[in-house]
């Protein structure tokens, strides 16, 4: 591992490819994110491991069935790395066994200490969305270190390059945590930052809920706090990080998930604030971003 600008050693990107066009949106979201971090990647498709208990020959030949063509996949994403017009750095290929492909990639991305796990969405639902499929989904519920998800036709766009991250900030432990790592690929790629944060709209504001006129003061006083949270974490990031904060009205899916390449390059979030410390466990909001949002995304784990 090579040592970043922060003194902190850097694994490689882990890659999971199944083949197919999501699979190759995985590839050239792995790819940019390389480029950026000067990083090692590591791609790896997953075959079936033979069961512990099995009718011995025959699961053996079809096993042997199963890593040819694993190994056939694999090859498609050699042709695409190859193709790619920006170039990929060092790139590493792998076929495994495993029990499924998320623990494979769980696996692999332990034991290389790996800076992230890089997936597709799935492969159906509208253009430019997140619909994660099940290796994506199980990987976003326990995984050790960070994942991102490349929407849906990103492959189209391989010569884009990491010059503007998003932060989904609110001020809690996993907001902090969302903070900390858009803050250090901030400094390792010299990409400008911004900090978006969101608050109800005065029509969204349950009126059962306020007093007449309540709901002015509601959300005036929501708007303050988010302020002063925001100038607060802008204090605190390192004096080369390039930042900027933004309060954006409305709820934090609807207005996230619309951020796009007009925008951002990649979106950074939080795991909700609970459950096992680094690791991966999606809540309400991030469960939901990640299914409909038009950038990539990048789930960070708790890290308090």
């Amino acid at each position: 591992m090579t040592p970043t600008p922060d003194g902190q050693p850097s694994g490689p990107i882990v890659v999971g490819y199944e083949g197919g066009p999501s699979s190759d949106d995985a590839l050239g979201l792995s790819s940019r994110l390389a480029r950026a971090l000067e990083a090692r990647q590591l791609v790896i498709t997953v075959y079936p491991a033979p069961a512990p208990i099995s009718p011995g020959r025959v699961d053996a030949e079809w096993v042997a069935d199963r890593r040819r063509t694993a190994e056939g996949v694999l090859a498609g994403a050699r042709q695409v790395v190859a193709s790619a017009p920006a170039g990929a750095g060092e790139v590493e290929y792998r076929v495994l066994g495993s029990s499924s492909a998320a623990h494979g990639l769980h696996d692999v991305a332990e034991s290389e200490s790996a800076e992230m796990i890089v997936v597709g969405s799935y492969g159906e639902g509208p253009g430019r969305r997140l619909f994660p499929g099940s290796t994506a989904d199980r990987l976003l519920s326990g995984a050790t270190c960070s994942v991102a998800v490349a929407p849906r036709g990103l492959r189209k766009h391989p010569e884009r390059v990491l010059r503007r991250i998003g932060v989904a900030y609110v001020d809690t432990a996993d907001g902090r945590a969302a903070l900390a790592a858009a803050a250090r690929l901030a400094v390792r790629t010299g990409a400008t930052l911004t900090l978006y944060s969101a608050v109800p709209e005065r029509a969204d504001v349950p009126a059962l809920l306020l007093a007449k006129d309540s709901d002015e003061a509601f959300v005036d006083r929501a708007e303050s706090t988010f302020e002063g949270a925001l100038e607060e974490a802008m204090a605190g990031l390192p004096a080369e990080v390039r930042a900027r904060a933004e309060l954006l009205p409305g709820s934090p899916v609807d207005v996230l998930a619309e951020l796009d390449d007009d925008d951002i390059d990649l979106l950074v979030c939080g795991s909700r604030g609970y459950g096992p410390v680094r690791h991966v466990l999606l809540g309400g909001v991030s469960s939901r971003l990640v299914r409909r949002a038009a950038s990539p995304v990048l789930v960070v784990p708790r890290s308090e």
